[in-house]
């Protein structure tokens, strides 16, 4: 069947309102801080472009990590000077003093915006950047405001002369009257024109007095006003009177020389009044991206990954309003869904019981799917694949019209009938109980005809039904899979959970019995029903029985097996650990034992030179010699093969040369105790770790043990024998011990951080100096606990994770050990 049109199609036109979107663009412009944002709001629609659907996306997302970890965001006087800029357009207009006012109120906030978005990394909210980058700001146009106006909003008495000269007289004639006032009113007083306690009031603008009506003939003047009772007039006092003139005739000059200043102002910057307009619409836009983002993490959203074709991929899936409903209500909880439609399996029918949760699988689907397009970030789990459809159809309720003498069915009819006319590869179709409102054989036989034309046409969609014969059709039919919702039938319950690969039984007579229905009548009905369909039925809620059984043994399974294998690992580790460090130790053995032989060589030639220079007999040199030779050939076979038990005894023939070799010697006078020297043996006082001198500096020793060479004093070492040497290196009381403060931090390094609740760039630099010790004290696989949330935290460890060259791999934790609220860290070393 061919497509009526390709152009993108939403239907019905309460497309909306049926799928509660209406209640979203209202929670969205509740959060706008401007009537720009506001307006952005109402005129968001559904879009298709892929790119530009990322892009939007992009914005949200960004904004949520902002409000989430970052600094404070600029939130005061989004001001909207769109109007004031339109009027000004006109030559020879001019602003009023509130709207100039608001223009530097405006000017404030752009400044704040673009100087946050300046000071962010690109790399970190590349979008927003992007979209501040041609925004600009005129120091100009906001100097010639300051001249103009102060903080408070009103005209400064300095921007001009003529102002300033102006104010000046009027606060000199105003100061005139007062006195003038004041005198006057303590005259009347003192002759009892005016009562003791009466003051200088205010009429019309003038300054007055309150006479009684019996002596207002006494002060002459001019009668402004007089009392409710009229026993008290108020009068002008003549003297005043020119003075007060004045001040009309000032308070006149100064409206003219405002209206002169701003119409100035108004020429000033009218050419600035298009890039204005921009900073206005940018300031629009972000008005409108942050309300988007408190709305995202308000309801716990991500961004999926996005798929430039249709497709449905969708893990945790949440009813935005029915997650806001229950958050009111202790105790209650929305229930994930997983939905999925691909390639393969384009449609999928939902069945099982009443309020089991079909209707809200149904418009979950749409109105997410619809808030994405519209450049939302929705509330689903990490994982969640999105697609991007160009129609969305959806036949949801009673469309039933008295008006349009449209019955229940028939109004379902003509939505099918649309449906089929305008079908394409790209578009979803949502359909809720296909088939009721008539007689059930009949309605079914059409529902499966129809079902099956839509699947021709290449759509995507969800339907759901309690028709056995349309759970028969999608099992045996490609492009349709069958989707249950699962109901506990012990406690007799609806679980809300959708299970996809098997269709679900309406559970009607075990309702029935629940609700009460007489039990002959319920027996009386499974008899009419026939005892085929009755065990249809009942084979339905054996399966689904027996499939939550065998899911609870796979799990089970599942978990031994991952125990297994984290132990077989753990001992794989450590045999293999042992092996280097045997290794490691033979090896050490064999180079100590060459250095020892080599030295011990060096030590018989010495001895012989002193021998000779002693002038010895030559009959002992001879066979001195020739006796450590043979021990010399002795040793050199044995270092080829020596082991822990070859070195000690290597180590005491070595000894034994030096016995025979100082027989040999004629007596001499003992020379005095040398004091230490490089190769020899020696332990450190404080630490006991012992190794080898290599280099002496002053009172300075550098000290070589194992892998690690290190600085000690000389008055802190004591020279110990090559054996005790080699017990020591054997018994590892040198591993770890060079270095005090490498020490220290393997002692007190725990492999696992917990960075819940902490800022973003403040997390990555905990997370990096955590790795950092874990470097340190060679520590390969770390746990970093961010919690779930709304993902955005374990977003940007893990961004941040994949930039460091030494992290291996990371992945989620066990579900049962927190899942995606942990993530594992194995590191290379």
């Amino acid at each position: 069947m061919q497509r009526a049109s390709e152009f993108i199609m939403i239907y019905p036109e309460d497309f909306e309102i049926k799928t509660g979107f209406d209640r979203i663009r209202k929670m969205i412009s509740e959060k706008c801080l401007s009537r720009m944002g506001i307006e952005l709001v109402d005129s968001m629609s559904f879009m298709t472009d892929y790119n530009a659907i990322r892009k939007e996306l992009s914005k949200t997302l960004e904004f949520q990590q902002i409000l989430s970890f970052d600094d404070p965001f600029p939130a005061e006087n989004y001001v909207d000077i769109s109007g004031i800029l339109r009027k000004l357009r006109v030559e020879g207009t001019y602003p009023e003093i509130h709207e100039i006012f608001d223009m530097k109120k405006f000017l404030e906030c752009l400044k704040s915006v673009l100087s946050y978005f300046k000071s962010r990394e690109e790399e970190r909210y590349p979008e927003l950047k992007s979209l501040a980058a041609g925004v600009k700001y005129y120091q100009y146009v906001a100097d010639a405001i300051d001249r103009i106006v102060d903080r408070h909003g009103n005209i400064r008495d300095t921007a001009s002369t003529e102002l300033k000269r102006i104010r000046s007289e009027l606060s000199a004639k105003n100061a005139s009257v007062s006195r003038k006032l004041a005198t006057i009113l303590k005259q009347a007083q003192a002759e009892g024109i005016v009562d003791a306690d009466a003051n200088v009031s205010v009429r019309n603008g003038r300054g007055v007095i309150p006479v009684n009506v019996t002596g207002k003939r006494r002060i002459p003047g001019l009668i402004h006003d007089q009392s409710a009772t009229g026993k008290t007039v108020f009068i002008e006092p003549a003297e005043i009177v020119e003075i007060n003139n004045e001040i009309v005739e000032l308070e006149h000059e100064e409206r003219r020389e405002t209206i002169r200043i701003l119409t100035k102002f108004a020429n000033d910057i009218r050419s600035y009044i298009d890039d204005l307009m921009e900073s206005n619409q940018f300031l629009g836009e972000v008005d409108f991206i942050r309300a988007k983002a408190l709305l995202g993490i308000q309801l716990g959203s991500i961004m999926p990954s996005l798929f430039p074709g249709p497709r449905l991929i969708w893990k945790g899936a949440v009813h935005p309003l029915l997650y806001e409903a229950f958050r009111k209500m202790p105790g209650r909880q929305v229930v994930p869904l997983d939905i999925s439609l691909d390639e393969k399996n384009r449609f999928l029918l939902v069945s099982g019981p009443n309020a089991g949760g079909k209707s809200v699988c149904l418009k979950t689907a749409g109105l997410l799917q619809y808030m994405l397009q519209c450049g939302l970030t929705i509330p689903v789990q990490e994982g969640t694949e999105a697609g991007i459809f160009k129609d969305i159809f959806i036949d949801i309720g009673d469309e039933q019209s008295i008006e349009n003498d449209l019955s229940t069915y028939s109004s379902h009819l003509i939505n099918m009938k649309f449906f089929l006319r305008n079908a394409g590869k790209d578009t979803l179709i949502l359909i809720d109980e296909l088939g009721s409102g008539t007689e059930p054989v009949l309605g079914g036989a059409i529902a499966e005809a129809i079902l099956a034309e839509l699947i021709k046409t290449g759509a995507y969609g969800i339907v759901t039904t309690h028709y056995s014969n349309l759970k028969h059709f999608a099992s045996v039919t490609e492009g349709i899979v069958n989707g249950a919702m699962l109901f506990d039938n012990h406690l007799m319950q609806p679980l809300y959970r959708l299970d996809i690969g098997r269709p679900g039984s309406s559970f009607t007579f075990e309702i029935a019995k629940k609700i009460g229905l007489p039990e002959n009548v319920i027996n009386d009905a499974a008899a009419k029903a026939g005892a085929d369909h009755v065990s249809y039925d009942r084979h339905l809620k054996d399966i689904a029985r027996d499939k939550r059984y065998w899911e609870r043994k796979r799990e089970n399974i599942r978990q031994h097996e991952k125990r297994l294998e984290k132990l077989i690992e753990e001992y794989e580790k450590e045999l293999a650990g042992v092996k280097s460090f045997r290794k490691e130790i033979i090896t050490k053995a064999k180079e100590e034992a060459q250095r020892l032989l080599d030295e011990s060589n060096r030590m018989i030639e010495n001895t012989i030179r002193q021998i000779k220079e002693a002038q010895a007999e030559k009959e002992k040199t001879r066979k001195a010699r020739e006796e450590l030779e043979k021990f010399r050939k002795e040793v050199a076979s044995e270092v080829a093969s020596a082991s822990d038990t070859q070195l000690s005894i290597i180590d005491e023939k070595v000894k034994q040369i030096k016995r025979k070799v100082k027989k040999t010697e004629k007596p001499v006078e003992k020379p005095e105790e040398q004091g230490l020297r490089v190769g020899d043996a020696v332990r450190m006082a404080d630490t006991l770790a012992a190794g080898e001198i290599v280099e002496i500096r002053d009172d300075m020793a550098t000290v070589e043990t194992g892998s690690f060479r290190f600085q000690v004093s000389l008055d802190k070492l004591e020279r110990i024998s090559r054996a005790e040497l080699k017990k020591s290196l054997r018994q590892g009381q040198v591993v770890m011990q060079a270095d005090p403060v490498i020490s220290q931090r393997k002692m007190s390094f725990k492999p696992e951080i917990d960075i819940r609740g902490v800022r973003g760039e403040e997390a990555i630099n905990i997370v990096r100096n955590f790795i950092d010790d874990a470097i340190m004290v060679q520590h390969r696989h770390l746990r970093i606990i961010h919690g779930k949330g709304n993902g955005i935290l374990r977003q940007l460890i893990r961004q941040y994770l994949s930039t460091v060259d030494v992290v291996k791999s990371f992945s989620d934790e066990h579900v049962e050990r927190g899942g995606a609220g942990i993530t594992l860290v194995e590191l290379d070393l």
